[in-house]
């Protein structure tokens, strides 16, 4: 019987080029799923052998949807990941397979190999301890992510989360201004949120984060709302509905 794959990125192009490296390598493509939310349904409606999961994508990323997956339906998983320096140390310290962007076919058979070895060699109802052991490292209160990978122009900016002044929601998008500097990434505030350290950034309103290092005066306003100003004289407001936090991180009263 041949094994069942389900790619998972949220980019066409990306899942075309997968499919087509994927052609003789007898294997049963289950689906396709374009974003976190729908990845989580198709791996506990299909339950694929492997999935090929994407790791940056807008609103739930592939973290994500492996914390949403119980340990007994958990498929064996190969990344896919641009140039992400946090998400490719967490891999190689947990020894699991990644696939970095771009790849071709003879690497992709490489990783599949591997992977075909493993399953071999689980018994029905194991769960993979590297899998729990990545996932349990990422949870961590004190984990951060140090580097973010910008594409621009056909090339890849490497963006030092400590150069981070401040981060403002675009939609699917979120702008990192880094000084006079801004770069425009793929990916919800929501989602970098999780992925940042949270003893460094802290989300101030519904559609900014800042770097609690940058932040130099903060000034009341009406209703509870302050005014948050940075080293580099920016000003931004903080709802009330975020003010305990930073509070909190700043040694402010309440």
């Amino acid at each position: 019987m041949s094994v069942r794959i389900l790619i998972v990125d949220d980019e066409p192009l990306a899942r075309e080029k997968l499919r087509a490296l994927l052609v003789d390598e007898d294997l049963e493509i289950v689906g396709e799923a374009v974003d976190g939310p729908s990845a989580v349904a198709m791996i506990q409606q299909e339950a694929p052998d492997i999935v090929l999961l994407d790791v940056q994508m807008p609103g739930l990323d592939g973290f994500g949807v492996l914390q949403q997956i119980s340990k007994d339906a958990m498929p064996a998983v190969i990344f896919v990941t641009a140039h992400d320096q946090f998400a490719l140390r967490a891999f190689e310290v947990n020894a699991i397979d990644y696939l970095l962007k771009p790849f071709d076919r003879s690497r992709l058979r490489e990783a599949l190999k591997r992977t075909r070895h493993q399953l071999g060699h689980r018994r029905p109802g194991d769960s993979d301890p590297r899998i729990a052991s990545l996932l349990a490292q990422l949870q961590r209160p004190d984990a951060g992510l140090e580097k973010i990978a910008v594409k621009s122009s056909g090339r890849i900016v490497i963006v030092r989360a400590e150069q981070i002044d401040w981060i403002e929601s675009s939609g699917n998008y979120v702008t990192l201004h880094t000084g006079k500097t801004s770069h425009l990434h793929r990916e919800t505030l929501s989602s970098l949120e999780k992925r940042l350290s949270p003893a460094r950034f802290i989300r101030i309103s519904r559609s900014i984060i800042v770097n609690v290092d940058r932040v130099s005066e903060l000034e009341p306003l009406f209703h509870g709302d302050y005014s948050v100003k940075l080293l580099d004289g920016t000003t931004l407001n903080l709802s009330r509905s975020h003010r305990d936090r930073l509070d909190q991180l700043l040694g402010e009263a309440p």
